[in-house]
C-alpha cells in the first residue's frame, strides 16, 4: 500500500470536500433554477466594473476553459441574465453582460448560498473559520 504524504492527503480531502460542498450549494441553488457554476458566474460579473467582463477574464475567475465559459453563458443569456455586449477595444471580442435580471437572480441566490454555507460550517466557531480561511488563501 502507498503511503500518501500530507500534502497529497490534503489535497485529496479538500476536493471531496469540495465536491460535498458543491453538491449541496448546487441543491440550495436548484430552487432558483442554477447551478453553482452559474451562480459564481453571476458573482464574478456582480462584483466586475460596470458589471462586465470578457469570456476569458470570466473563464479564468472561476477555473474553467474559454469554450466552457461559451457553453455555459449561452443559455443564460437565452434566459435574460447576461446579455452580449460587442467590445469597443477589440471588435473580434464579445463581453459578458450582467442584465438587472441576473442582478437580482445573483442577490435572491446569494440568501440561499449563504443559508447553505450557514448550515455546512455551522461546527465552527468564528474564530475557527477566520484561521482556515487564512490558511486557505496562502495556498493561492
Amino acid at each position: 500500500m502507498v503511503n500518501l504524504s500530507q500534502e497529497s492527503q490534503f489535497i485529496v480531502q479538500s476536493t471531496l470536500l469540495s465536491s460535498v460542498m458543491t453538491k449541496r450549494v448546487d441543491g440550495q441553488l436548484s430552487y432558483h433554477g442554477i447551478s453553482f457554476t452559474e451562480y459564481l458566474i453571476l458573482k464574478h460579473l456582480y462584483q466586475s466594473s460596470l458589471k462586465t467582463m470578457r469570456r476569458i477574464e470570466l473563464a479564468d475567475s472561476i477555473g474553467i476553459t474559454a469554450s466552457g465559459i461559451t457553453r455555459l453563458v449561452a443559455p443564460m443569456e437565452k434566459i435574460g441574465l447576461v446579455e452580449k455586449e460587442s467590445n469597443p477595444r477589440d471588435a473580434r471580442q464579445s463581453l459578458v453582460k450582467l442584465s438587472k435580471a441576473g442582478e437580482r437572480m445573483y442577490k435572491e441566490a446569494s440568501v440561499s448560498v449563504d443559508e447553505c454555507a450557514q448550515k455546512l460550517l455551522s461546527g465552527l466557531s468564528a474564530s475557527q473559520l477566520e484561521k482556515l480561511m487564512e490558511l486557505l488563501c496562502k495556498i493561492n
